[in-house]
């Protein structure tokens, strides 16, 4: 497999957050964008950004920004979706998505994705849950793009959830550890962005 796209997610509409753009928050002296560009950035061939609306506000970061094709803000499959449509176009093979507001998850994210893709067509990152066991996250995943008129269906259908979608084709986890802290851990509310500041 040659190295993936990256893809961005930020098309969410942050409600918890009072709206707008999380990714443009300040966590100390950057935004969560800029912390997640910088950890994406070397692992992957290239970086683009989903969000919708007006492109401008994310001009500084130099990025494409793509939106999603699928009306009414349907969740991150659609911009998933955005993602494949956008790197299937530039010749790429896979894409690796991130959230816009999970600044600290792993550098070594899409190598370990790459290694658990080799037993089923979709990677998901996780890491271990007290009640659940392993707790996958799916905005952060290596996608096919050759699955994109699948996914296309299923959206149409009315598929929302991530995993409803992946566990029908197959699914495999990059187990990451959860110490000192979860690494997925993302910023929903203003509380979960005075934890993000302890952390740094």
């Amino acid at each position: 497999m040659k190295q993936p796209a990256g893809v961005i997610l930020a098309g969410g509409q942050s409600r918890r957050m009072g709206g707008g753009d999380k990714g443009l928050l300040m966590l100390g002296s950057e935004t969560l964008l800029a912390r997640v560009i910088a950890r994406l950035e070397p692992q992957v061939a290239e970086v683009a950004l989903n969000a919708n609306g007006d492109v401008t506000r994310f001009e500084p970061f130099g990025l494409p920004v793509i939106a999603d094709s699928i009306a009414e803000f349907p969740g991150p499959l659609a911009g998933v979706l955005a993602g494949m449509d956008w790197a299937a176009a530039r010749g790429h093979s896979h894409i690796v998505t991130a959230a816009a507001d999970t600044p600290f998850f792993p550098c070594d994210l899409v190598p370990r994705l790459m290694l658990a893709a080799e037993s089923a067509p979709i990677a998901l990152a996780a890491t271990p849950d007290p009640e659940r066991g392993m707790a996958r996250h799916p905005t952060f995943g290596l996608w096919p793009v050759d699955l994109r008129d699948d996914l296309r269906a299923a959206l149409a259908d009315g598929v929302r959830k991530v995993v409803a979608w992946t566990d029908k084709h197959g699914t495999a986890m990059a187990e990451f550890p959860a110490t000192p802290f979860d690494p997925f851990f993302n910023v929903n509310t203003p509380d979960d962005m005075a934890r993000a500041e302890g952390f740094l």
